[in-house]
């Protein structure tokens, strides 16, 4: 299969015999030549910022904004500190890690919203190779402590506001943590309560003073040290932890810098990010190792969402990062104001919009496809942005083709949707830009890796079909090392190296990749979050007036939806106790049934404490049984999710639109 963006690999042909149910090897157009070497004199995470330190002393790197009186909600402008201040921080907070003992294959957590000192912190375990260990912000005490006992953190640097939540997991991570490091100052309160069970607790300024009186040499460090354990967030059941060598990601950064040099738009001294996303993630921790190690500026949000836009027109980004839900909100923002308009605004608008499409529909870029009417029309959507943004970039879940097509043309920027995972060290496939046909895909493979569709003929999928669907697997050296103390699961997803991601691909004619369905019954949310669906119906159907449920969430929708068979004589008499008339089917059709049936699976999810995306919004009552007959059960009355969601798929499209809240 001939593709325009991505060249057959040799070892596909050599391969076939064995792995007949595997498709061709494909690589990047951008690699043709083979995988970009890595930067020279880059050898670690620590390099990375070394490096620019020592080229861009100046630099401004990490800012946040003045907070006035206490308010968050009264900020002033960006202060900044420079690469050369950060540095001589990072060496503080080592040595004083280092004069108490914490050192190489130590595992150091850090837990808060991204700020400078999370930063620094990081970059402090890089220089003196401790394992990173992040803890998503919004994690409970039961997730955090199930992290810090299964990593063995030994030393924490903690927001000062989640160190209260940190204490909930004491005595039991009292065994391994041993040192508590606040961002900001400690309570007295929390001082008494660490000093019960033997642990020392410092502010940031006290941390840094015993900094001040130690020098420790830098211990060497290899390609092959792990760098980071990040732990996989949202999926029921037990967090894993994704080791990730300094070779992943020094592998990635040299295939983004190859690629953004390709295409002329890199990442430059003068380029701005507005750090909002969770560092904790791998999506923004690849994004700010590309800016630091280019000497870009940094600067963080004030950790409220109500407070991002106005942080956004203050710092004037020029790279802007976001996951699906984000641009959703503010898709639907510029919807409303445009339809509360005048319809003389409304017009000028709609002209403006399909003008500008049809010509980059033609093949025109979008900067020269309607320059008339970026300045008179668009230009307000722009300064939304910040009034700088050359290139927004979509990861973390699919983002919906009408909303990307709508940044495409109005945002008068780059709009690229990327793919990975953290198994992956993140971006794996990207659109490029001014490459219209690609909306709705992921792109082609950036040029560090190789990648194969393998059959699922369980559900229908052909690797080797004229049109290839499959698995998505992916070779090269961004793969993670493993998950930490899980080599069953290691073992289950990397076979003869090659990772096995459990989404279903599709390769287009120009060499992009669209992701179309997902192999295992986990699947991602709009914001992100993982479900593991198998696991909820259980728990839901434990309601005793449910016979089955199926759940279904889809990656376009922050919400999930079900169909349930009602039992028949459990709604029949809720219906008698509350005199409503009718047979079962009507019973099944009425809306004040669906919202009982809706109680009863609230109930439960509070009982067994689900998460928020955990919970079901809106159902649909079907009286039948699922059963074989409709191809919807296996013979052993297993459900056949792929058959149920076309089957249902006008139900499933219905509960979405009366389900969905209008986006302000």
């Amino acid at each position: 299969m001939q593709m325009k963006y991505v060249i057959q690999m040799e070892e596909a042909k050599e391969a076939a015999e064995d792995r007949p149910s595997v498709g061709a090897v494909y690589r990047s157009i951008f690699a043709k030549d083979g995988f970009p070497p890595p930067v020279e004199g880059l050898d670690t995470c620590w390099d990375i910022f070394r490096m620019s330190v020592e080229k861009n002393p100046g630099n401004r790197m990490l800012g946040r904004r003045k907070i006035v009186e206490g308010n968050l909600a009264n900020a002033g402008e960006y202060e900044w500190l420079t690469y050369k201040q950060v540095y001589d921080l990072v060496l503080k907070i080592g040595n004083a890690m280092r004069s108490m003992g914490y050192g190489p294959g130590e595992k150091c957590g850090i837990y808060g919203a991204n700020c400078s000192e999370w930063i620094i912190s990081m970059e402090a375990c890089n220089a003196h190779g401790l394992y990173c260990v992040p803890l998503y912000d919004t994690l409970g005490a039961g997730a955090i402590e199930f992290i810090i006992c299964h990593a063995e953190i030994s030393i924490a640097f903690v927001e000062e506001k989640k160190i209260s939540e940190l204490l909930k997991t004491l005595p039991n991570t009292a065994k391994t943590l041993k040192t508590i490091v606040s961002f900001g100052n400690v309570a007295n309160d929390h001082k008494g309560e660490v000093d019960k069970f033997g642990l020392e607790i410092y502010s940031w300024e006290e941390f840094l003073q015993k900094g001040d009186s130690q020098q420790y040499e830098l211990p060497v460090k290899e390609k092959s040290d792990i760098c980071t354990i990040m732990y996989t967030s949202g999926t029921t059941g037990d967090p894993k932890g994704v080791l990730l060598s300094n070779n992943a990601i020094i592998a990635l950064i040299a295939g983004v810098k190859h690629l953004l040099t390709s295409l002329n738009v890199e990442v430059q001294e003068n380029d701005v990010y507005i750090s909002y996303l969770p560092l904790a993630h791998i999506f923004d921790r690849v994004i700010e190792e590309v800016f630091i190690l280019n000497g870009g500026s940094i600067g963080f949000w004030r950790g409220d969402v109500k407070l991002l836009v106005e942080d956004i027109g203050e710092l004037k980004p020029t790279i802007f990062c976001a996951v699906p839900r984000v641009l959703e909100r503010i898709y639907g923002a510029l919807n409303q104001k445009i339809s509360s308009g005048s319809l003389i605004k409304k017009s000028m608008f709609n002209f403006a919009y399909s003008y500008k499409y049809n010509q980059m529909q033609k093949g025109k870029k979008h900067e020269l496809a309607a320059p008339l009417f970026d300045k008179l029309v668009f230009d307000k959507v722009k300064k939304g942005l910040g009034g700088r943004v050359r290139i927004i970039l979509s990861g973390g879940a699919p983002l919906a083709a009408h909303i990307e097509t709508f940044f495409r043309v109005v945002s008068c920027a780059h709009v690229l949707q990327g793919y990975g995972l953290t198994e992956t060290c993140g971006g794996t496939f990207v659109s490029l830009p001014n490459e219209l046909p690609m909306l709705g895909t992921v792109g082609p493979p950036v040029p560090n890796v190789d990648i194969c569709l393998e059959s699922v003929p369980e559900l229908g999928y052909n690797a080797l079909a004229s049109t290839p669907q499959g698995e998505v697997c992916i070779k090269g050296d961004t793969l993670f090392s493993g998950y930490h103390k899980r080599e069953d699961l290691t073992t289950e997803v990397l076979v003869d190296g090659w990772f096995h991601t459990g989404d279903v691909g599709e390769w287009q004619p120009d060499g992009s990749l669209k992701i179309i369905d997902r192999k295992k019954n986990i699947f991602k949310l709009s914001q992100g979050e993982y479900v593991a669906v198998e696991n909820l119906e259980l728990i839901y159907g434990l309601v005793s007036d449910i016979e089955m449920i199926w759940i279904f969430g889809s990656s376009f929708e922050s919400f999930l939806v079900a169909v349930v068979n009602p039992k028949k004589e459990a709604l029949e008499h809720w219906a008698e106790e509350n005199g409503i008339k009718g047979d079962f089917a009507d019973l099944c059709g009425d809306k004040r049934a669906k919202d009982y049936i809706l109680g009863q699976l609230s109930k439960i999810a509070k009982e067994k404490k689900l998460k928020g995306y955990e919970a079901i919004r809106v159902v649909h009552l079907d009286p039948i049984l699922f059963d074989i007959e409709r191809d919807l059960l296996t013979p052993s009355f297993k459900k056949k999710r792929p058959q149920l969601l076309k089957y249902y798929k006008k139900e499933i499209d219905d509960m979405y639109k009366s389900g969905s809240k209008p986006i302000a």
